[in-house]
């Protein structure tokens, strides 16, 4: 055995020191698998919160927008109720009907367009949850030492958030062709209201 102030001890000691400090490094100060494994979300505290969290928020902004959705498609409903009932008690000829009998195809394309947007707002609502409750099975299954069951429920996730992503596009896209349809109906109905 060498002699304690020889270099052997000492860099014996330094290595150790190092390893105590840097335990997710190998002998030459590079971070191995499992050292890449281990830092992934040991790391940072917070990182396990981002994962759970950035889902949660995303569910709540799809939830609003499928109430903003769900409260338009119902005034189309009164519209259209409003519209037919006007038809009933006026005359075939009489202008009013041909404004009231005018405003039924495009309150038909609002409502199918907005009932579209509702579609994918839930699908959007439904991914974005099965995301974040995948990232919590996740995380419990890092804590547990299971590194493939990890970019298993990773890659899942990944794929649950990126449809949810797709599915509030698709929505957003119909309503703003029905927003365009809405404006249409009120400028023809301000036009043919200034014409009488």
């Amino acid at each position: 055995m060498p002699p304690r102030g020889g270099t052997f001890f000492v860099s014996t000691v330094r290595s150790a020191a190092y390893r105590e400090l840097h335990p997710n490094c190998d002998k030459t100060g590079r971070i191995g698998q499992r050292g890449r494994d281990k830092m992934l979300l040991t790391t940072d505290p917070f990182s396990i919160l981002t994962v759970v969290v950035a889902p949660a928020v995303l569910t709540n902004a799809s939830s609003v927008l499928a109430l903003g959705t769900n409260n338009r498609l119902a005034r189309v409903a009164d519209r259209v109720h409003v519209a037919t009932s006007q038809l009933a008690q006026l005359d075939p000829g009489s202008r009013d009907y041909q404004f009231y009998a005018a405003q039924l195809p495009d309150l038909q394309t609002r409502a199918q367009l907005l009932l579209g947007a509702l579609r994918c707002f839930y699908w959007g609502l439904g991914l974005f949850a099965s995301s974040a409750i995948i990232s919590i099975a996740g995380s419990i299954v890092v804590y547990y030492g299971r590194p493939a069951a990890f970019v298993i429920a990773a890659g899942i996730g990944v794929v649950c958030g990126a449809s949810a992503v797709i599915a509030m596009v698709c929505g957003s896209v119909f309503m703003i062709r029905e927003t365009q349809l809405a404006v249409k109906g009120l400028v023809y109905a301000t036009k043919s209201h200034a014409n009488q």
